[in-house]
């Protein structure tokens, strides 16, 4: 009997450890798999809700929304502390074809971004694109590397594969951390040219990520000519400027908006700028209204697999309205 019990207290301390272990396994993979569900169908959807004169409306609260998934409404919740969070922002800017008349105005745009990076609040890396695309800034939140940069802007070639640097700034922002705001700010003109990426692919990518694009765009056409009418760019023009030939290129755009669909796919804005004050004017708008908006969300349970439409209204619009992103893309559950 003794002996029995002997045994038994050496016995002990080893089975114990062995439920130990097997309770903290256990433990474990309970909490993976809790994360995973969590966290895999969270759908991020910033949202600026403007009146009819075009100002921002602020004071909102989640139960003033109504999203849709599918047609299908979803319980939202608003992120309250989205306002103070730092923000991760690609500029795109084009460099090749008529680009390097807008120069002297895209240059300009140093000023108006310090707001987005001062006490430490962003983040801006900057990417150039012809008919190839490269990154020439990595993200800082130093302004006066962002200066730099932009002062050494220089012309490239014939192409402006807008689609391409879209595609290529989109997958930048996605390794930016998750809980910052990401915002692709894309200079381009109207037209895209000599993008290899397909355009299905960059919806699909576009989908995935919960970018907001800001697209300012420029058409070479319209903005040298009514420039020059004005006497005001003198020294941008070139000497051999087929006018006529300038006019059917600005037909031929006006036949295909890159940066205006795509801004308007993830809820972003578009503008079209013709002249330095006007540039100026819509680069204070995109500062403002990047701070302006509302970071809405959903949780869409077991969401089919590819591209789901996304409708954001308010349920009392009055003369309200909400831009928001109209689509994400779901890669369905296990």
């Amino acid at each position: 009997m003794k002996c029995w019990a002997r045994n038994a207290r050496r016995d002990s301390p080893r089975a114990g450890l062995h439920l130990l272990l097997l309770v903290l396994l256990i433990s474990s993979i309970a909490s993976q798999d809790t994360t995973f569900h969590s966290q895999s169908n969270v759908v991020v959807i910033p949202a600026l809700v403007k009146s009819a004169k075009g100002e921002v409306v602020y004071g909102l609260s989640a139960k003033d929304f109504v999203v849709e998934d599918d047609g299908v409404e979803q319980a939202v919740r608003l992120d309250e502390a989205a306002e103070g969070l730092a923000v991760s922002v690609v500029v795109a800017i084009q460099r090749g074809r008529r680009a390097n008349y807008e120069f002297s105005r895209i240059r300009g745009l140093t000023a108006m971004l310090d707001p987005l990076v001062e006490d430490g609040h962003g983040r801006v890396a900057i990417v150039e694109f012809d008919s190839q695309v490269e990154l020439v800034q990595d993200f800082t939140s130093n302004p006066e590397k962002t200066a730099t940069t932009l002062k050494e802007l220089q012309f490239g070639d014939g192409g402006a594969a807008i689609l391409d640097a879209v595609d290529f700034s989109v997958k930048l922002l996605e390794k930016a951390p998750k809980e910052r705001p990401r915002v692709l700010l894309l200079i381009s003109e109207t037209r895209d040219h000599g993008s290899q990426a397909k355009v299905d692919d960059v919806v699909q990518e576009i989908g995935r990520s919960s970018t907001a694009v800001y697209a300012l765009a420029f058409s070479p056409t319209r903005s040298n000519i009514l420039d020059t009418m004005q006497g005001n760019n003198l020294d941008e023009m070139s000497p051999d400027m087929n006018l006529l030939a300038l006019a059917y290129l600005s037909a031929q755009a006006m036949r295909k908006n890159t940066p205006q669909a795509v801004a308007s796919m993830t809820g972003g804005e578009y503008e079209l700028f013709t002249t330095r004050k006007h540039f100026e004017a819509r680069m204070i708008d995109f500062t403002n209204h990047l701070r302006s908006r509302y970071v809405l969300s959903i949780e869409p349970k077991s969401p089919h697999a590819g591209l789901h439409q996304i409708r954001v209204r308010l349920r009392d619009p009055g003369d309200r309205v909400v831009l928001a992103r109209r689509r994400y893309w779901a890669e369905g559950t296990p």
